[in-house]
C-alpha cells in the first residue's frame, strides 16, 4: 500500500478553511485534521519524550511567557542540576535563582521551588496525579495543573492556553469578533480525544503555531487577549538587573544604583518588592543578598 502523503502547510489551511464554514464542525473530522497534521508536523522537544511529572512540570512552567527554542537549553541544565523533585526541594532560592538566570519572570522559579517544597513535605515526594491535587500546589493554575496530568499521567482533562486557543477560534469560531475561554474549554470538552490526551494536546498545540504562522492576530479575537508588555525599560527589566546583580554579589542599595543605569526610585521599588516575594534579605548592615546564598 502506498504511504499517504504528508499534508502541505496549504493543505492543512484549506481544511481548516473548510471545517471552519460549517455551521457545526464534526468532532470526528476535527480529531481527524488535528491528529494527521501531528503525525506529519509534530515538533521534537525533550520534554515530549517524558513522563515525569516533576520534569513536565520544569516545563510548563518554563514555557509559561517563554519562547521553547529559549526554554530548551535552560530545561536541559535545569534537570541536570536538579534532577529530580527531592533535589529541587533541597536547593536554596539563590541556587534556583542562578538556574532560572536569562528567563526572567522569576517568580515561576520560587512557586516551582515552593511546588517541590511541598510535594516532599506533604506527599512524601510523590506528585497527585489528579487535575484537584495539582492545582493544588503553590503556583500551579488551572491549565498547568491539566496539562501535567495529561502529559504524565494521560488524565483527558480539557485546558487552555495561547496555541489550543489559536485552533478552536479558527475552527469553531471563525466569525465572531469577541470569545471567552469558558465558552472554548466547552468546545475542547466535547472534541477531546479521550484514547490519548497527551497525544490530542500536544497535536492540537502545535496546530495553534501552524495556525499563526499564517493568520495572524487570531488570538485577539478572545476575550482574555492581552498585549504583551514591553520588557525593555519595565519594570520587570529592573527587577531582573537588580536580581542578578545581588545574585553575583550581596549589596547595599547604593552599590546596586552604581552599577545599575536606573533611578534611585525604580531600584528601590524592586529591592521591596523582592524582599517581599521572598527573593532577596537584608541584613543588620543594609546588605542586600539573595535568600540562602
Amino acid at each position: 500500500m502506498p504511504m499517504k502523503r504528508a499534508q502541505s502547510s496549504s493543505d492543512i489551511h484549506a481544511e481548516i478553511a473548510m471545517l471552519s464554514k460549517r455551521a457545526r464542525p464534526g468532532v470526528t473530522d476535527f480529531q481527524k485534521l488535528v491528529l494527521e497534521f501531528f503525525r506529519s508536523h509534530g515538533r521534537d522537544f525533550p520534554w515530549r519524550k517524558t513522563r515525569d511529572p516533576y520534569e513536565i512540570l520544569v516545563s510548563e512552567v518554563m514555557l509559561q511567557q517563554t519562547q521553547t527554542d529559549r526554554v530548551v537549553p535552560k530545561y536541559e541544565a535545569f534537570l541536570r542540576e536538579f534532577p529530580t523533585v527531592g533535589a529541587l526541594s533541597e536547593a536554596s532560592v539563590a541556587e534556583v535563582v542562578r538556574m532560572w538566570m536569562g528567563l526572567g519572570y522569576y517568580r515561576r522559579a520560587l512557586n516551582l521551588h515552593k511546588a517541590a517544597q511541598t510535594i516532599c513535605a506533604e506527599h512524601s515526594g510523590v506528585f497527585p496525579k489528579t487535575v484537584e491535587g495539582l492545582r493544588a500546589l503553590p503556583g500551579v493554575g488551572a491549565y498547568t495543573a491539566a496539562a501535567v496530568a495529561a502529559f504524565a499521567f494521560g488524565t483527558p482533562a480539557p485546558m487552555i492556553e495561547t496555541n489550543i486557543r489559536t485552533v478552536y477560534l479558527s475552527v469553531f469560531f471563525p466569525r465572531r469578533r469577541v470569545v471567552g475561554d469558558k465558552e472554548i474549554l466547552q468546545v475542547v470538552q466535547e472534541t477531546l480525544y479521550q484514547k490519548d490526551a497527551r497525544r490530542w494536546f500536544y497535536a492540537l498545540m502545535d496546530l495553534g503555531v501552524e495556525i499563526k504562522r499564517s493568520s495572524k492576530g487570531v488570538n485577539k479575537r478572545s476575550r482574555h487577549y492581552v498585549k504583551p508588555s514591553k520588557f525593555i525599560g519595565s519594570q520587570r527589566q529592573v527587577r531582573a538587573a537588580v536580581l542578578k546583580s545581588i545574585s553575583e554579589q550581596p549589596q547595599k542599595s547604593g552599590q546596586i544604583l552604581a552599577r545599575l543605569p536606573y533611578p534611585s526610585e525604580r531600584i528601590d521599588k524592586a529591592l521591596v518588592d523582592l524582599e517581599r516575594e521572598g527573593f532577596v534579605v537584608q541584613n543588620k548592615r543594609g546588605t542586600f543578598s539573595v535568600v540562602g546564598s
